[in-house]
């Protein structure tokens, strides 16, 4: 990774901001301009330097991740907000951002009283932007995340069996993504089976799978940096034609949007795509969620497919992004189907990274 590029990207923005400097406070915006994966920690950057604020637990670790980065260790018992006054002076910035998503109020308050020569200014998203362009490498590794996601699904596909639960299949993914060698899940994995399908969210119970006729299965993999997300609606016994068409429909609509996928097309337009196939079936009111999100060292993070909030400017779509495509249509009383893959934009359109099998034929158990 080159953290040197990523940070002189990261000043020309801030130079077009017109701040002199800014304190990266949110803990994966740290990581991708540096390396380190430490906790507690903030970075320090302006024109012509920067630095890492950390305490003793991660001194070697800093050195070890971060090879030729300043390091500032607070002593024990010092406070981060004395160890950024200390800093933001050496480096004589009279007008420095602050990550205000990432801060407290009671933070803020406290740096503004001991830094009250300094304009400190309220900002989104800098850094957030930057990581919404995947370089190569990242793609490499959100890719290894993919593929240890679906190597994880197949083993758990090959055990299957009626008589296990929700809550089975849940801790069966999570112990396949790490033998693949992931670092963990990216999140609790998702297995909602019957009525409860209908949940986007649901938690895993201890509920056989074989009581129901279909089980929507989302997890992912930590690779130990990067994130994959994937989803698929698994279906048991015999397929009614309510299941069938609202299979078919999901199917037919993440085909649509995936095929929208190219530079500059907005991004409200992909999740347009998907939503009117989706309406045109009867069911655009049991979409209620936007069609996916950007994927990269968090998994949620942007841009985000859905349509243009208010007073938001339109996000288009460029090269180097990754997104997860996942629309479903979730009936209250009945269940759920969702589908959901890994989509990089690419110069001439897009790439699945994703490959695992998804047609209502291939899902029958």
């Amino acid at each position: 990774m080159d953290y040197t590029e990523r940070r002189d990207r990261l000043r020309r923005l801030l130079r077009r901001q017109g701040l002199e400097g800014l304190l990266v406070t949110d803990r994966l915006n740290v990581t991708y301009l540096t390396g380190f994966t430490g906790e507690d920690s903030f970075l320090l950057i302006w024109a012509d330097g920067q630095v890492l604020l950390t305490d003793a637990r991660f001194t070697e670790q800093a050195e070890e991740e971060c090879p030729g980065l300043d390091v500032a260790v607070r002593p024990v018992g010092g406070t981060m907000v004395e160890a950024v006054r200390r800093a933001v002076q050496s480096a004589r910035l009279g007008r420095l951002g602050i990550e205000a998503e990432n801060v407290s109020v009671g933070f803020f308050d406290r740096l503004s009283a001991r830094l009250q020569q300094v304009e400190l200014v309220k900002t989104t998203g800098l850094v957030e932007q930057l990581r919404q362009i995947k370089q190569p490498e990242e793609v490499a590794r959100i890719r290894q995340a993919v593929w240890q996601a679906e190597r994880a699904f197949g083993a758990m596909w090959a055990g299957l069996q009626g008589e296990k639960t929700e809550l089975q299949l849940a801790h069966e993914l999570e112990m396949h993504v790490r033998s693949f060698g992931a670092r963990a899940s990216s999140f609790p994995p998702i297995v909602a089976s019957g009525e409860r399908s209908a949940l986007p969210h649901a938690r895993p119970k201890p509920i056989p799978i074989g009581l129901s006729p279909v089980v929507l299965v989302d997890w992912g993999a930590n690779e130990g940096l990067y994130q994959s997300d994937l989803t698929r609606t698994l279906l048991l016994g015999r397929i009614s034609a309510k299941l069938r068409r609202v299979y078919q429909t999901v199917y037919q609509a993440q085909q649509k949007a995936i095929f929208a996928i190219r530079p500059g097309v907005p991004a409200e337009e992909v999740d347009k795509a998907a939503r009117q196939v989706i309406a045109q079936a009867g069911w655009g009111r049991r979409f209620g969620h936007s069609l996916g999100h950007g994927l990269g060292l968090a998994v949620h993070e942007g841009p985000r497919l859905g349509p243009t909030r208010r007073n938001q400017a339109a996000v288009l779509l460029r090269p180097g992004m990754v997104v997860t495509v996942e629309p479903g249509v979730y009936l209250p009383g009945w269940g759920g189907v969702r589908i959901e893959d890994v989509v990089l934009v690419t110069r001439t359109g897009c790439e699945l990274l994703s490959s695992l099998p998804k047609t209502l034929e291939e899902m029958i158990l």
